[in-house]
């Protein structure tokens, strides 16, 4: 007896509308909805500590910088290198959100291209500056960014499902996604059918929502008996390590890594839990936050 194959075909237009010739795109603002909402989180945490406004309205500005500087630059180096750090063309396509086009004009794109591993590299280095300038103690800073950081990654994985990147592998799953929009994959032209697929970025999406309301419920309950890095270290660990196995029901995002045991995803992945569970178990675990 056949059997009727289930799946969502997924197409939707990843322009939103159009503002004065300039592209709005379902991923831009799904970027700007997850910011938005991390700030209004931490906002809310330096009130409950009676921390000054003036300490807090420059966060802002560190956390968008260092996360967009750092998710570019981390996409380019680690999974694209050959592209923009080999011409004078390719770097400035790292650096400016254009595409240069043949006949020598060029097209506005938005960045097209962010790594999360390298926006928690730039998130960090930005907020030890922003720590260092405010005369404020690091793991304090961090640990309050950690409670608001999962619902950002559940905005920017939901910004790839309306973009349709990052897609899954093949399955049979009744939920599995068919993306129509998908033309080519990674860096060498491979085409790939339209056959149903995992929707990897639905299911990180979901899991970083629940590890917010996760992160909601220990703020609001033990925040005061918990260890000073430890929400840093729960944040760390519980996305990448989530990152590390979700990867295997994805297809690789560029040409190399089909030679690699691991993708790039995971061996990037790796050192972060490991940092993690530092902080999560073994770091200062005598103080009491105030």
């Amino acid at each position: 007896m056949n059997t009727i194959l289930l799946s969502i075909n997924w197409n939707p237009n990843p322009e939103l509308f159009n503002l004065f010739g300039l592209p709005v795109r379902y991923y831009g603002l799904l970027w700007a909805v997850g910011i938005f909402l991390a700030y209004v989180i931490v906002h809310y945490q330096f009130r409950d500590k009676k921390i000054s406004e003036k300490k807090f309205e420059p966060l802002f500005f560190y956390c968008f910088f260092g996360i967009l500087i750092g998710a570019r630059l981390g996409h380019c180096i680690f999974y694209d290198p050959q592209t923009y750090l080999t011409s004078f063309r390719g770097f400035w396509e790292m650096i400016l959100p254009i595409r240069f086009l043949p006949d020598g004009g060029w097209k506005f794109t938005g960045y097209e291209g962010l790594a999360s591993h390298g926006g928690t590299l730039g998130l960090m280095i930005a907020l030890w500056l922003y720590c260092r300038k405010m005369k404020m103690h690091y793991m304090d800073v961090v640990d309050m960014i950690a409670v608001a950081t999962p619902i950002t990654a559940c905005c920017i994985r939901l910004a790839n499902l309306m973009n349709s990147e990052i897609i899954g592998k093949p399955t049979d799953v009744p939920w599995a996604f068919v993306f129509e929009r998908v033309k080519e994959h990674g860096l060498n032209g491979e085409l790939l059918p339209a056959i149903p697929r995992h929707p990897a970025q639905l299911y990180e999406a979901i899991a970083y929502f629940v590890l917010f309301l996760i992160m909601i419920y220990l703020y609001k309950n033990y925040s005061k008996k918990l260890h000073r890095g430890f929400f840093f270290g729960l944040c760390l660990t519980a996305i990448f390590t989530f990152r590390f196995f979700i990867e295997f029901l994805k297809e690789n995002q560029v040409s190399f890594e089909d030679n690699m045991s691991l993708n790039m995803g995971q061996w990037l992945s790796i050192p972060f839990v490991i940092i993690g569970l530092y902080f999560m178990f073994f770091y200062d675990r005598k103080s009491i936050k105030k």
